[in-house]
């Protein structure tokens, strides 16, 4: 199953509710959130910083991983950004293709 890390930051209200509910009780709702997706919460970290949270999800796909962001982002409470992780083999599966490709002004 494809590996999403999302990073992000809360707003105003999301902080508040993290205040409210404490980390324990949002690290929950984003292992419901990646279980109703057909996913699994690998990691949930809090962090200092330009990013509040750092959360590594198996999803079955890009599909369920945008699901889990626009969701969230509509919520207005955090602002999200997904990455999709590599594993070492996938990076050896990418390596050995050979996209055509002509660098701008080549």
């Amino acid at each position: 199953m494809p590996k999403y890390l999302f990073t992000g930051s809360f707003t105003a209200d999301g902080a508040a509710g993290i205040l409210r509910e404490g980390g324990t009780r949002r690290r929950d709702a984003i292992e419901k959130l990646f279980a109703s997706a057909g996913g699994r919460l690998e990691s949930y970290y809090f962090a200092f910083g330009t990013d509040d949270f750092f959360i590594v999800g198996d999803l079955p796909g890009n599909a369920a991983a945008a699901a889990a962001a626009l969701t969230t982002s509509a919520s207005g409470a955090v602002h999200t950004r997904t990455i999709v992780l590599l594993t070492p083999e996938e990076t050896d599966e990418a390596v050995k293709l050979s996209p055509a490709y002509r660098a701008p002004g080549a």
